[in-house]
């Protein structure tokens, strides 16, 4: 199979294809085309043209795009989902869960572009407003690049194609070269569904190819980014005047307080910790346990990460599966043997079977070690214990990261001491931080990013605020 590039839509061929791999049994899937710095241009050329059509638009008509792709999404939700396990060696049934998070995102766009709403101003409350009539309208910015991760490589184009498409900007989206088959369906089920040529247009190849074009181009207007920090920094020092937001790394904690009930608790932390490989975003890293309460959590967990089945990603039974590298792997082996060479306890796993790392629970880790302080990005968890509530607070705040955390504890203020203390993005009281609804406002703090995703939150960063003021003689 070959995967041509889609600009101004159609496919258009390349000068270079490079052979996209299955993570899971290195099985060629298709040959997909790397774009030059001259295709990127072109890109951005449609969907400066595409902008104006897409500013005209009525946004009923908007909205009515979206609710197509959404019908197409859930006729060919199995197809879809295979795509995702093949290309990424998600678990299928993670991938089924993920088309299903894709068309509500969609759905939430559509309603959203509906309800793009303005203000009214009171210009007499200052001296010299009298005699006038105010109102602010939100405008598209025009042109979004959208560059998204492997690790969702349909929910996450979502959140960044359905506000833009919402507000009525035109997108050159570049996606993970690891999953860039998922953002060529899409981009098929918007032009079968109406979206006016070169609105959508995917380029793939090289990320720091393509997005250098997409930073120096003027013609941008905003780069929305989920990666790691040492890129997002860089497009954040590059982007000059552009609007940029950022979802980059986190190391997400979760603390469990004396008195909680570790037998209702534990399945979904664990589920937080290892779905999907623990490749996402807010996948649980860092467990933080009141020492009352430490064994029997500990024995618990263990025994829920032990009912795990690791296998091929497009077997229904599987949990867990290849990580997206073999190079993620070595290091991944690599931070846990540094932690354990420090005097961690290994409890469960630390080791890998082609490709596949094993669920890995260490105890007692140093808070320097690179498994804790750093993004793991893979099944691996370390759960230390404490004494003090405030204590734990500190531990989860001591780190560069600020994305989401969780905290379970039955006494009120507590709970809302942690949401008020917690230096992060979003505090889950009574759940993991690895909760996500796709119309919640979601970023971070610190490394962990700026501006915020979820349809509305998204659609402000995409669009622009306008006064229009009527001096009435």
């Amino acid at each position: 199979m070959q995967q041509l590039l889609w600009i101004n839509g159609k496919r258009e061929e390349s000068q270079a294809y490079k052979s996209l791999k299955s993570p899971y049994n290195e099985e060629i899937i298709a040959d997909v085309a790397q774009s030059s710095a001259e295709d990127v241009t072109n890109a951005i050329d449609a969907a400066a043209e595409a902008a104006k059509e897409m500013r005209a638009m009525p946004a009923h008509k908007r909205a009515d795009i979206l609710e197509k792709v959404v019908a197409l999404l859930k006729q060919d939700r199995i197809e879809c989902a295979k795509i995702i396990s093949r290309e990424a060696a998600k678990p299928i049934k993670a991938a089924i869960t993920e088309v299903d998070r894709t068309i509500m995102t969609y759905q939430f766009a559509a309603q959203e572009a509906r309800r793009i709403y303005g203000e009214t101003i009171p210009m007499d409350g200052a001296p010299g407003g009298e005699g006038r009539v105010a109102y602010t309208v939100r405008e598209p910015l025009g042109v979004i690049g959208a560059i998204t991760p492997f690790n969702f490589p349909m929910n996450l184009v979502a959140h960044k194609v359905g506000p833009a498409i919402a507000a009525g900007n035109a997108v050159v989206l570049k996606p993970a070269s690891q999953t860039p088959l998922s953002s060529y369906k899409i981009a098929e089920y918007f032009h079968e569904a109406g979206l006016p040529s070169g609105a959508l247009n995917v380029v793939t190849g090289s990320g720091s190819e393509v997005g250098d074009v997409l930073i120096n181009d003027e013609r941008i207007s905003m780069i929305t980014f989920t990666g790691s920090p040492e890129v997002g920094k860089s497009i954040r020092e590059n982007a000059g005047l552009k609007k940029v937001t950022l979802e980059l790394g986190s190391n997400s904690a979760v603390v469990i307080d004396e008195h909680t009930n570790i037998e209702k608790i534990v399945p979904r932390i664990a589920a937080g910790a290892f779905a999907f490989q623990g490749q996402v975003c807010i996948s649980v890293q860092r467990i933080f346990v009141h020492e009352s309460v430490f064994k029997p959590f500990v024995e618990r967990f263990v025994e829920e990460a032990k009912k795990l089945k690791i296998g091929d990603p497009l077997d229904e039974q599987t949990d867990i599966s290849a990580l997206i590298s073999k190079g993620d792997v070595e290091r991944a082996q690599s931070w846990i043997d540094e932690a354990i060479e420090s005097g961690a306890e290994l409890a469960l796993g630390g080791k890998s079977t082609d490709g596949v790392l094993h669920p890995t629970i260490l105890l007692n880790v140093g808070l320097t070690e690179r498994i804790s302080c750093e993004e793991a990005f893979a099944p691996v968890v370390h759960i230390n214990a404490f004494n003090d509530f405030n204590t734990a607070l500190e531990w989860v705040n001591d780190s560069k990261y600020g994305l989401q955390a969780g905290v379970f504890t039955n006494d009120l203020q507590k709970g809302f001491k942690a949401a008020k203390d917690l230096h992060v993005g979003g505090v889950m009281i009574n759940d993991f931080p690895t909760f996500r609804v796709d119309h919640m406002p979601y970023g971070g703090v610190k490394q962990s990013g700026t501006g915020r995703e979820g349809i509305k939150y998204a659609i402000e960063e995409m669009t622009e605020m306008k006064l229009v003021s009527f001096h009435i003689n």
